[in-house]
């Protein structure tokens, strides 16, 4: 799929700029581990292009500052789940 890290890096970078996605989302959307998609963006795009990688930076940076968010609405729709399958019975 990818000829070499700088490639991928690139790309990666490129995906999660136009979907807006999260680390994981990203990483399930190319078949790699979230720590790839980490060490790609985070590290080897910021010596390949610095300004391809302040835009990911962006969006690395809104997606840490909103998963304490997204972790509580997850939490939330589980018990609301198991509170209907309970009544539901």
């Amino acid at each position: 799929m990818f000829y070499d890290t700088d490639d991928r890096a690139r790309r990666l970078a490129e995906y999660l700029i136009a979907e807006k996605s999260t680390v994981r989302s990203t990483a399930a959307a190319f078949g790699i581990s979230k720590s790839t998609v980490h060490k790609d963006v985070s590290c080897r795009l910021k010596r390949l292009d610095p300004a391809l990688y302040a835009e990911a930076a962006k969006i690395l940076d809104t997606n840490k500052s909103e998963r304490h968010i997204r972790g509580g609405n997850a939490t939330k729709r589980k018990y609301e789940s198991a509170k209907e399958t309970k009544y539901s019975k």
